[in-house]
């Protein structure tokens, strides 16, 4: 199995996370039954407390008490822990690609595959980067019926963006590709808000001392108390982190493939 993919992955992702972390780490402040050392990304803040009024009003509290520092804060594990996702989702999807269509990356512009098989290879991704030990946290279902199609609808986005700019048979250039990704990640947002905002509120639970009888009883209950719009709460700052950090991802990525190929 090729391991190019895996590395370029890796490194694209821990760009994209540097990329992305302003977007995402507020200090956590002071709140019941929560430290006051913990960090939590903006999107589940906004997704699962009332304490702020909105996104810019989370920023500003964030400066008052960080200062840009804050944005960075806690940086370190996401580095380590996100990138290998990211390497495990490139690198599943473009060796599944390889396995359906028996054609390597730098060929893939000469031989474009279906659709179909970009959407199963893109959801293959999906699904093994978000299966883990079930025990480890809340939330596992929701994460994995998140991302299983939505990477799918990702990949294809992408790959759909970069044809329709690129001549046949060339590789795509570096503004396609950055406005390619960016969309890409737009997308899968819109696909994946309110499986992400069912996810934060299981795995929240338990600090706001509140128990839900399932995935299904979490949107019930949800949807009951604060009405459908509540699955899309965090859908801009996540769409507003999505165009940089995925454009920056799919650059460096095309980038490093190509280079080594």
């Amino acid at each position: 199995m090729p391991a190019e993919e895996f590395v370029a992955g890796w490194i694209s992702g821990a760009l994209g996370l540097v990329l992305g972390h302003p977007f995402d780490t507020v200090k956590a402040g002071w709140m019941p039954g929560l430290p006051a050392c913990s960090v939590l990304p903006v999107q589940v803040r906004l997704q699962t407390q009332t304490t702020y009024r909105g996104i810019v009003d989370c920023m500003v509290k964030t400066y008052r008490h960080e200062s840009l520092l804050g944005f960075f804060k806690g940086m370190s594990f996401p580095i380590a822990s996100i990138s290998v996702v990211n390497s495990i989702l490139f690198g599943v999807y473009s060796n599944a690609l390889l396995a359906l269509t028996a054609t390597s990356h730098q060929e893939r512009r000469a031989q474009p595959p279906s659709y179909t098989h970009v959407f199963i290879a893109g959801c293959t991704g999906g699904f093994l980067q978000a299966e883990g030990p079930r025990g480890l946290f809340r939330g596992a279902w929701a994460l994995t019926l998140r991302d299983t199609p939505t990477l799918g609808i990702y990949f294809v986005t992408y790959e759909w963006l970069c044809r329709q700019f690129t001549p046949d048979g060339q590789n795509p250039s570096s503004g396609t590709v950055l406005v390619a990704g960016g969309f890409a990640g737009i997308i899968s947002w819109v696909a994946a808000t309110p499986l992400d905002v069912i996810k934060s509120r299981m795995q929240m639970a338990g600090l706001k001392q509140r128990a839900y009888g399932g995935l299904l009883d979490c949107i019930v209950s949800s949807a009951r108390q604060e009405g459908l719009g509540v699955f899309f709460r965090g859908l801009t700052i996540n769409s507003a982190r999505a165009f940089p950090v995925n454009a920056i991802t799919f650059l460096s990525y095309e980038y490093l493939l190509l280079s080594w190929g």
